[in-house]
This record gives structure tokens, sequence and C-alpha cells, in this order.
């Protein structure tokens, strides 16, 4: 278990306060991932309102529950990426196109703008970027259905 030398509270408003061993109080921390697709859980630094970092964690499972909890929630009321699990259909092959996709968090919509909205990161790993500025996961490519990573290989 890791040690913290700081303490972790909400304000009335719900934002995160960092109190340090020596007393300062620091209000409106926001935990930053530095790997937030490979590596999710390692390396985790808190940082101030005016983008200083305060702390940095390692492993977020080697801290206090009542940390890693607080943190834990703060990271997922400010991340939304909903991942791809199936592609079912798109209107067209040329961009600007809409996708009809089946997602983690159910069925949507997306326009992809062009074919560069669809990076390639580790592995087998795409990110792929909406007319609105939402980030798509496919986490493992290979694990996609015949149909969907046809439609991806006509775009990549």
């Amino acid at each position: 278990m890791q040690q913290v030398d700081f303490k972790l509270s909400r304000n009335a408003l719900g934002r995160l306060v960092m109190t340090t061993a020596d007393g300062v109080v620091h209000d409106g921390v926001v935990p930053v991932r530095a790997f937030p697709i490979a590596a999710p859980d390692d390396g985790v630094g808190l940082v101030s309102a005016d983008g200083r970092e305060l702390a940095w964690l390692p492993r977020l499972d080697t801290l206090p529950a009542p940390v890693r909890e607080m943190i834990e929630a703060e990271l997922a009321s400010r991340e939304f990426m909903p991942e791809i699990r199936r592609i079912r259909s798109v209107s067209t092959y040329a961009t600007p196109s809409t996708w009809e996709v089946e997602t983690d968090r159910g069925l949507t919509s997306l326009v992809l703008r062009g074919e560069e909205d669809i990076r390639r990161l580790a592995g087998s790993t795409l990110l792929i970027s909406d007319s609105h500025g939402i980030h798509y996961l496919v986490r493992n490519l290979a694990s996609l259905d015949k149909g969907s990573r046809k439609i991806l290989d006509r775009f990549l």
C-alpha cells in the first residue's frame, strides 16, 4: 500500500480539495492520467487549478481505498470515451460519412469527417474522433466482428 502525504476531500461544489502534509490547501485539484488508454491505472498526476503538478501517483491500485475511490470517481466524471463493439453500417465509404455503431454505452451514430480522424495507437488499438470531438475507442481491432473489420479496412 502506497502511503500518501496529502488528504483529499470535496468542497461544497463537489470539486476535489487537496491538503498537503504541511497544511497547504489546493482547491479544484484535477487528476490526469499519463497513459489514459495504454495504461489507465499507471501514472496519475494530481494537478492544481492553474496546471501545476502537485503529486504523482505511480499506480492507482496501491493507494488507500478512500483516496483511490475519490480519484477514480473524479476521473470517471471527466472522461467519456465509448468503446466501439460493432459497426452496424456506414452511409458511404467517402468522407464525411455517418456511422451507426454499437458501443459499450449503447447504440449511437457518429460522423467521420475524414480518414485522418482514425488514428492507430499501440498494437491494434484505434481512436476514432467524430465531428463533435468525441473520441471512440476500438480496444482491439481483432476482437471486432468480420463485417466491422471490413468497414474499417476501407477507411484505414
